[in-house]
């Protein structure tokens, strides 16, 4: 049999490291989820829509939710789909906005209340120039964390768990960057997280989304209008050369009267903090083989076959300048909740509700008890299916049938009876009320 090809000349070679599971080398993916669909309202939905946006490229894009899906159908496809965070916005009866941020497959889970918010329609807007979106988000944006850590926390060790928690999850979300090997040219959004400093302890977070524009500087913005590479990254080709038939200089045009020169002053005044040195784009012809067989026999004939890059001068290096141009949403998050597993598990700090050692220990008593039920049942359910199993086998050895793959059927049935017998909604009743005055949905 004759052996099959492999195309290497213009397939990219498939990375064997990611396909090997448990090896820390997957990308994170995520899932934005309204929880109760439609029931959250008109705005809710278009504000998930814009976080699922801001979380591409790695993020389900055409995820669509129904009324009737509940946590367990999201949950159950994270495995098969590789997915490791979940986001889920949901409105409670009294109108709060909440978003958890949970790990999948066993948690933690973060329990943000939405106090301001506003959607990407509404910044764009805003803006006299708002930027379109475009190659921006083929590429994870770049996570920017500020004052997660603070110097009051060093006396209270529960506020530095609690930061170092919040800290570790939020850093997971995107994939890591290496400066030796991540092109410059794939960071083209910013996610800037910045914690303001509360005097009463509270757990907030600003979120914002922000595109990086760049442009040269050491011109004006009128004779930059003229250079040929300004054009090409023009959105609007119409009106792009300016008209200059009407006018009997060219420094009527540079330097604008009717603006009394304050367009050309302002425009002069440059700001050297946010100016970086890079090398200029320029463009080169592409060899074919014979023209490289060529070069290289010219070379070989002249003596010198070492080819060497001219070292970039002064005249290839061009000054641009960096832009932040907000493309949103923007959040204003504030820490309510953190509990065990995904949004089922024991909570393990509410900012509303604070409990005694006493309590403390009940709720420990309970959650153990819990948990030695949960694993005394699935043992008996393991005895009931492999019990089943022999039974058919010895009934169905004569006839030689064998097995039919029932055991497995009955095996999803009794999993299925153990989500029924568990109810994820059963918490603490002093927990309860807590949240039910603070406005908080369990």
């Amino acid at each position: 049999m004759a052996k099959v090809r492999k195309k290497k000349r213009t397939h990219v070679p498939a990375d064997e490291s990611a396909k090997k599971p448990g090896q820390g080398t997957r990308r994170p993916k995520s899932m934005v989820i309204r929880m109760g669909a439609g029931d959250v309202g008109s705005s809710v939905t278009q504000l998930a829509r814009d976080f699922r946006a801001m979380m591409e490229p790695d993020t389900a894009s055409r995820l669509k939710e129904r009324k009737a899906n509940k946590l367990k159908d999201y949950t159950a496809m994270t495995g098969p789909l590789g997915v490791t965070h979940l986001f889920l916005f949901s409105r409670s009866k009294t109108g709060n906005i909440h978003l958890r941020v949970a790990l999948t497959p066993r948690g933690p889970t973060l329990t943000f209340r939405v106090d301001h918010y506003a959607l990407c329609k509404d910044i764009a807007r805003a803006q006299k120039h708002p930027h379109g979106g475009g190659k921006e988000y083929l590429n994870a944006p770049l996570l920017v964390m500020n004052n997660f850590t603070s110097q009051e926390s060093e006396k209270d060790p529960i506020q530095k768990q609690l930061e170092s928690l919040t800290t570790t999850i939020f850093q997971s979300i995107f994939p890591p960057i290496s400066p030796q090997n991540t092109p410059l040219s794939s960071i083209r959004r910013i996610l800037l997280l910045n914690r303001e400093a509360q005097a009463d302890g509270t757990y907030i977070i600003s979120l914002r989304h922000y595109a990086i524009t760049t442009r040269r500087t050491g011109v004006s913005k009128r004779v930059r209008r003229f250079d040929p590479s300004e054009q090409r990254l023009r959105e609007k080709k119409s009106g792009a050369l300016p008209n200059l038939g009407k006018l009997e200089d060219v420094a009527d045009y540079l330097l604008d009267p009717a603006a009394g020169g304050y367009t050309s002053a302002s425009e002069t005044e440059l700001d050297t903090d946010n100016e970086v040195e890079v090398l200029e784009a320029t463009t080169q012809r592409v060899l074919s083989k014979k023209e490289q067989q060529r070069q290289q026999q010219s070379q070989t004939q002249n003596g010198d076959t070492t080819k060497q890059a001219a070292p970039p001068t002064a005249s290839n290096v061009e000054k641009r300048a960096i832009k932040l141009v907000e493309l949103g949403p923007r959040l204003r998050l504030r820490l309510v909740k953190v509990e065990e597993g995904i949004c089922d598990g024991r909570v393990m700090w509410n900012e509303f509700v604070t409990k005694t050692a006493s309590q403390e220990k009940a709720l420990d008593q309970k959650w153990e008890k819990r948990r030695t039920e949960k694993e005394a049942r699935k043992k008996e359910q393991k005895e009931n299916v492999e019990r089943k199993r022999a039974a058919k086998k010895n009934t169905k050895v004569n006839s030689g049938k064998g097995e039919d793959g029932e055991g497995e059927e009955s095996e999803e049935e009794w999993d299925s009876e153990e989500l029924e017998a568990f109810d994820p909604d059963d918490e603490d009743e002093e927990m309860d009320e807590g949240e039910d005055e603070a406005g908080i949905e369990a």
